[in-house]
């Protein structure tokens, strides 16, 4: 191949289905293709991931991923190829429509790797079906539907139950189980929103899913890197089921069958390159079917090359270039070729996060649609010990299998209707005398999984049994330690301190191993940095005579609130001590990241971010320090305690960081600091806090120390509410203080993102929200640099930023948060720790914040240095403007209020730049999916006060030539103030004509629904029309000035004013 110049495609914003294993694979793709010498060129607005650093692709532009912008770019850059397979599933409908329009053929543009024809035979479920019929492999029986009518005829055919998948979509969206014709009506409706086909099929109910993931080359030499079991049985979406590598539970005739299909059936494809394979088994009768291929990289490719050691994306990258099988080494065993199936002697749990706490409405079922907003990934010599380590990672207040407190209502319809709470319910179930048996009729789990479940329940009783820690013998705690407890799980059985267990063991000898990810199962020496900690072996695989260490604790699981912004600091954290000759060492156990790449440091820990673990770790390799302050809330969290066992912290120090954390000393410390902040109290008594609150007026703000995302952050309108939400937060933060403050309405909200170096500010930059205060920094649209903040506001914020740098002695990265209001700023909030804005200031300014904070911490002489090496631009001193944009996922999420708060939502973020605010703001919120509307617009809004703040807004709209829609009494007050429009009845409301049949039919472009002062406490009729907006696909807003922002920027801009230009080209 004569390739020279490619241009990849990224996969945008983290969402729920599509998160951060395509930072993974797009990174390890881009380092493929420059190792060939070749030019390659990223379309990718999501600016917190590593692929679009500056060190990465030769060229970057951070563009919606979308038929249009690719278009202008493939027309300006000529490249010779293009990859789709490692974007998810926006890359992949991209390239798709490009083709069907003819772009690649006119512009010479060569798809790479598998051809389209192939991804188009997976990608239509009526082709598919087709495809494999000609090979006589099974398939679920069904039949693909292209509006209402044939979907209900088709169900008919097949008869119900049956299952909606909706083709050319991530994640199950827009697929769910119908029982009847109602619910037929109802899930295709939506999931036609989502894709214009979608195939009605029998549903396996019962039946194992099973996955393979299979590499091909041209010369049709094809292997299987790995086979994964869902715990879980068909129906419920394998993001959203517990996934173990290898298989526990197959015969060996059950294995090699489904390994020749898999093979067989990729063949016929005529896939180059990795792909996903998903089958369903009736282990009664070893019947399959295949349920679908993903022709790309995928979440289970992540997944896969993480548990095997298999650089998967890497090498998928050099078969698109026509390279074979034979022709690679594996880069990671360096000791075979690429067409060598990994062996393992340890096996692999990854167990999903979800968040659904965080919204209020939401449906807790899971099923066969992804909610999940991020996964951990777990290793053991048992399962027991896998899985018991994969539920203290995903950081949900679960010590383990055992030991917790997790009420059920009604245990068996959790066991038949699960909830993310499933692997809990069943605990309970074998506790109140539940057999195997029953609980495996429930579940449709396999009986093998269940049994050592009860086995780590029959390890709690036995421990019990001895009272005290003293009376525990030492064949019992190991024991239990092979079998995952933790120390801080056995001291609770014990009724003891979690220190005394480790010192008691340590006593006993009972210490971890530290073991290879041996790939080669011993066949061949293995030379992996990949490692993790077990207690089921004899000695360890490495040794820890290497010097100048330094330890780096990753952010653990995706969440909302801690996503691959961290990632990207932690990387960067790796680089540049590498860069200073450090030797490298990082802890972290999610296997979407690019942190636990073979490639980024010299050794890789895939374990908990536990106390217990990192204090295992740490003593073992004796580095230099621990880096806390780069993996968000979750490290930061341990920085105290580490301390105080004697673990060298590196940068701020600890005791300042918990100055910091916690909210009554923070404020204490503003207040002799005589740095102004909103009236506050500590909670000491509901008496008390209600006091306060009637005191200075409500609104109050109720805030928790030590979380993240606003975790049980609340708004009080009223006694009522303050009651309910005080018990919420003293939940959340049980060992630190909750502080009320006053909530100022109407404020503006800015933020500093800085580096200091003992105290003193090294360099910093300052973003401006568009949504005023009471919407969270994270799911905020923000501006840097500012565009409409006063020089004498910017001077004060750099001022008290400077006072508060000293009085805490921070060195390292830092955020505060601040409220401008009428000439006034006070102060909010100030975290320790890199916050998730660093990467888009990194890179809207070319200066990395992250590269000088971890110069700082390790001592070194610091200077500021911008884009090609040249001295920085004065902090507001841009010829250009970035905007980041947040990406929402709640039509994954039935049920859920779309409305923001100051409790996080959303999911993931784009940022786009321009040369001026309405360029940039246009195209990040284009590359959230949004639409901008083309005729019709309804407003809803509640309030008098917003109704005369929109008022100019709308009049614009209509001058521009918009239908206006409004309901009641918006459309009154339009009707008063000369603005023309057309009254829709609100849901529930009898007359015609009615919003919810505009909406079913998808006669309008945008909703605008603005909730008054007291959003919580909206009539439901409300609720409703922001909920049946998502779920038939229309684009949403609900905020004032957010709203505002956007009327004034599509009225000075089309889709063809906006600039195509790559990120050099602004800097």
């Amino acid at each position: 191949m004569n390739i020279k110049k490619v241009i990849v495609l990224g996969s945008g914003a983290l969402r729920i289905g599509q998160a951060g294993e395509f930072d993974y694979s797009g990174s390890q793709a881009i380092k493929a293709l420059k190792e060939e010498g070749i030019t390659v060129i990223l379309v990718n607005p999501n600016i917190a991931t590593i692929q679009t650093s500056e060190y990465i692709a030769d060229r970057i532009y951070f563009l919606p991923v979308t038929p249009y912008f690719v278009t202008q770019v493939i027309e300006k850059e000529r490249p010779d190829g293009i990859l789709l397979a490692f974007g998810g599933q926006t890359a992949l409908n991209c390239g798709l429509d490009l083709d069907r329009q003819g772009v690649l053929e006119k512009y010479k543009v060569q798809v790479l790797g598998t051809p389209v024809q192939a991804i188009r035979d997976t990608e239509d479920r009526d082709l598919f079906v087709k495809k494999l019929s000609e090979i006589r492999l099974k398939v679920p029986k069904s039949l693909a539907a292209w509006n209402l009518e044939e979907a209900t005829q088709a169900a008919e055919t097949i008869g119900y139950p049956v299952i909606i998948r909706a083709a050319y979509t991530l994640g199950g969206e827009g697929s769910g189980v119908a029982q009847n014709k109602e619910e037929l009506v109802e899930l295709a409706r939506r999931a036609f929103t989502a894709t214009p086909q979608i195939l009605v099929e029998e549903y396996l109910k019962g039946w194992k899913e099973i996955e393979y993931e299979v590499v091909r080359d041209r010369f049709n030499n094809c292997i299987t890197v790995c086979n994964m079991e869902n715990m879980d049985p068909m129906g419920i979406h394998t993001g959203e089921s517990i996934v173990v590598a290898p298989s526990q539970t197959l015969t060996n005739r059950e294995y090699h069958s489904l390994r020749e299909i898999a093979i067989q059936t990729i063949r016929h494809l005529g896939i180059i390159g990795e792909c996903n394979i998903q089958f369903a088994l009736d282990y009664k009768s070893e019947d399959y079917r295949i349920i679908e291929v993903n022709a790309r990289l995928s979440r289970s490719s992540a997944l896969a090359s993480k548990a095997t050691g298999y650089p998967l994306a890497f090498i998928a990258a050099k078969l698109a270039l026509g390279y074979g099988l034979p022709e690679l080494k594996n880069s990671i065993t360096k000791s075979t070729t690429a067409c060598f199936e990994p062996a393992l002697d340890y096996v692999v749990v990854k167990i999903p996060r979800w968040d659904l706490n965080k919204f209020k409405g939401v449906s807790e079922k899971i099923g066969t649609e992804m909610k999940s907003v991020g996964e951990v990934m777990a290793i053991g010599r048992k399962f027991e010990e896998a899985l018991q380590k994969g539920i203290r990672m995903l950081d949900i207040g679960a010590i383990g299998l055992v030991g917790n407190d997790f009420p059920f209502k009604d245990l068996r319809d959790e066991l038949e209707r699960p909830t993310d709470k499933r692997i809990f319910a069943i605990v309970e179930a074998l506790k109140q005398g539940y057999t195997v048996e029953e609980i495996s009729k429930l579940t449709c789990i396999d009986a093998w999984f269940l049994h050592k479940i009860r086995h780590v329940l029959s390890l709690e009783e036995k421990i019990k049994k001895y009272f005290t820690l003293d009376n525990l013998p030492r064949e019992v705690l190991l024991e239990a330690k092979q079998a995952g407890f933790s120390d801080s799980q056995i001291a609770r059985l014990l009724n003891t301190q979690e220190l005394e267990v480790r010192r008691r063991r340590k006593a006993l000898n009972v210490v971890p191993s530290v073991k290879q990810i041996d790939t080669l199962a011993a066949e061949y020496p293995s030379k992996t940095n990949y490692l993790y900690l077990t207690y089921n072996a004899d000695g360890d695989d490495v040794s820890f005579e290497d010097r100048n260490k330094v330890i780096v604790l990753g952010s653990g699981t995706y969440r909302i609130g801690s996503s691959v912004e961290f990632d990207w600091c932690c990387v960067n954290t790796v680089f540049t001590l590498n860069k200073l000759k450090y030797n490298t060492i990082m802890i972290n156990y999610n296997p979407e990241t690019v942190s636990t790449d073979y490639d980024i440091c010299d050794k890789l820990y895939f374990e908990e971010l536990s106390f217990e673990t990192v204090l295992d770790i740490y003593e073992r390799e004796n580095p230099i320090g621990l880096i806390v302050s780069m993996g968000g809330q979750m490290p930061n969290n341990l920085a105290l305690r580490c301390f105080k066992q004697g673990l060298n912290i590196l940068g701020t120090s600890p005791l300042s960081i918990d100055r910091a954390e916690d909210r009554y000393k923070f404020s204490k410390l503003l207040d002799e600091l005589g740095v102004d902040q909103p009236k506050w109290q500590e909670l000491t008594s509901l008496d008390d806090a209600k006091r306060f609150a009637n005191s200075v007026d409500y609104p109050v703000l109720v805030r928790p120390s030590y979380v993240l995302s606003g975790a049980a952050m609340s708004v009080a309108y009223d006694d009522e509410d303050l009651e309910s939400y005080l018990s919420k937060a003293s939940k959340v933060s049980r060992e630190h203080p909750v502080v009320i403050s006053k909530f100022i309405v109407n404020a503006k909200e800015i933020e500093i993102d800085a580096v200091a170096s003992k105290g003193e500010i090294l360099t910093w930059a300052i973003t401006e929200h568009v949504e005023n205060a009471g919407v969270h920094s994270g799911d905020a649209t923000m501006i840097f640099p500012p565009q409409k903040i006063y020089l004498e506001t910017v001077r004060r914020i750099k001022n008290i930023a400077q006072k508060i740098a000293m009085a805490l002695k921070i060195t390292g990265p830092f955020n505060i948060q601040f409220l401008a209001k009428e000439n006034d700023i006070k102060v909010i909030e100030c975290n320790l720790r890199a916050s998730r804005s660093f990467p888009f200031v990194s890179k809207v300014s070319r200066v990395n914040f992250i590269n000088l904070a971890t110069q700082a911490m390790m001592g070194k002489r610091v200077k500021v240095v911008g884009a090609h090496g040249r001295a920085p631009l004065p902090a507001l001193d841009f010829d250009y403007v970035g905007v980041k944009a947040p990406q929402f996922s709640f039509s994954r999420l039935k049920g859920a209020d779309p409305i923001l708060s100051v409790e996080m939502a959303s999911t993931g973020e784009v940022a786009c730049l321009g040369t001026d605010l309405y360029d940039a703001f246009l195209k990040s919120l284009l590359a959230t999916g949004f639409k901008l509307p083309e005729r019709n617009i309804l407003f809803s809004i509640s309030g008098e006060e917003n109704l005369y703040r929109l008022r100019d807004s709308i009049k614009k709209l209509h001058g521009m030539g918009f239908n206006i829609f409004a309901t009641e009494p918006t459309s009154q007050f339009l009707h008063g103030n000369k603005i023309p429009n057309t009254l829709l009845h609100k849901i529930q409301t009898p007359g015609q004509p009615n919003v919810l049949d505009y909406l079913m039919q998808r006669r309008l472009d945008l909703v605008i629904s603005i909730p008054a002062g007291y959003p919580h406490k909206e009539d439901h009729a409300e609720y409703l029309l922001r909920r049946k907006a998502v779920d038939f696909g229309i684009p949403l807003l609900t905020n004032l000035q957010l709203t505002r922002l956007l009327i004034e920027a599509i009225s000075r801009k089309t889709l063809k004013d906006l600039e195509i230009k790559a990120w050099d080209e602004y800097v």
